[in-house]
């Protein structure tokens, strides 16, 4: 049986390399934790197939061996999605290496993303996301501190680890917006709804009658930064009390948030900043969600659909 490429031991000067990019990555790039974990595993395992068919220098690196390696792990069931992944990991990694003249070419030039089958978002209704943003008992401050929750991810698109991590000091009700701090670090300003500033008014009030030992927006009743798994918790536990049909979760309403608007006439380039996708490509899946629900209202209701 031949060992998987991820076994075979890398290259010396394959190591080095590997060890500058990512360096540059860390450093230069602010790449997002998850995204360098990406990157130093996708280009472990391509790295690896090079070394165990005897390439070990930049310059020995030819378009077709690049097409050999990601054809490999196709048959071997990566999908299209993580195959195109892989491409842009190694497309990086060439790139750096002739830019720091590491290398003479650039062998990913002019080389085609692998096809992607996309797979559409699941998504509230607006009728079943009003029912659920009505469930807190906003009567306790736990309540309004989860109706706060809830309304800041339907009202700015966040996802739970920006939400979670939103300190109290991005927060500005006078200016209708919240700081964002978004993947590979960046920073965007998502507009806040009128409710989602009420919601957040009425938390803020009941915020500072608590413990406060964190300087994060949502609090726990103790008083500490609550994380990704106890927010998780209150999405699940009002999308149960709303009976509401979908497995809901955080990034459901991110989904919701924009089909709504997209649904509702927003200018997709709006949507792209609300969201804070690097690519309007990645927006534009909401203009497929927003096609097909048309489709199959089209075929639902239409005397001849």
């Amino acid at each position: 049986m031949q060992p998987e490429p991820s076994e075979i031991p890398i290259a010396p000067v394959w190591q080095s390399m590997l060890d500058r990019f990512m360096e540059m990555a860390v450093f230069e790039s602010g790449l997002a934790d998850n995204t360098l974990e990406a990157y130093n595993s996708d280009l472990t395992s391509y790295l690896a197939f090079l070394t165990s068919t005897g390439i070990v220098e930049p310059d020995d690196v030819k378009r077709q061996h690049i097409l050999d390696y990601l054809i490999t792990q196709r048959r071997e069931g990566l999908s299209a999605r993580s195959a195109a992944r892989r491409l842009c990991a190694i497309r990086r990694f060439h790139r750096f290496l002739h830019e720091e003249c590491l290398a003479s070419t650039n062998p990913v030039t002019e080389l085609d993303s692998p096809r992607q089958t996309w797979h559409l978002p699941d998504i509230l209704s607006q009728t079943h996301m009003e029912r659920m943003l009505a469930m807190p008992d906003t009567t306790t401050p736990e309540g309004i501190r989860d109706a706060a929750i809830l309304e800041l991810f339907y009202s700015c698109g966040l996802r739970i680890s920006e939400l979670a991590n939103l300190p109290l000091r991005d927060v500005s009700l006078e200016e209708g917006a919240v700081r964002v701090r978004g993947k590979g670090s960046k920073v965007r300003l998502a507009p806040l709804g009128s409710q989602a500033a009420n919601r957040l008014c009425a938390w803020l009030d009941v915020r500072t009658q608590g413990k406060v030992l964190d300087e994060t927006l949502f609090l726990s009743k103790r008083g500490r930064r609550m994380g990704r798994t106890s927010i998780w918790r209150v999405v699940k536990r009002y999308a149960q009390a709303a009976n509401l049909p979908q497995n809901v979760t955080p990034h459901m309403l991110r989904h919701s948030f924009a089909t709504h608007l997209v649904d509702n006439g927003a200018d997709l380039r709006a949507v792209q900043e609300m969201l804070g996708h690097a690519d309007i490509a990645t927006t534009q899946i909401y203009t497929h969600v927003s096609a097909d629900r048309l489709q199959r209202a089209h075929k639902d209701f239409h005397p001849r659909g």
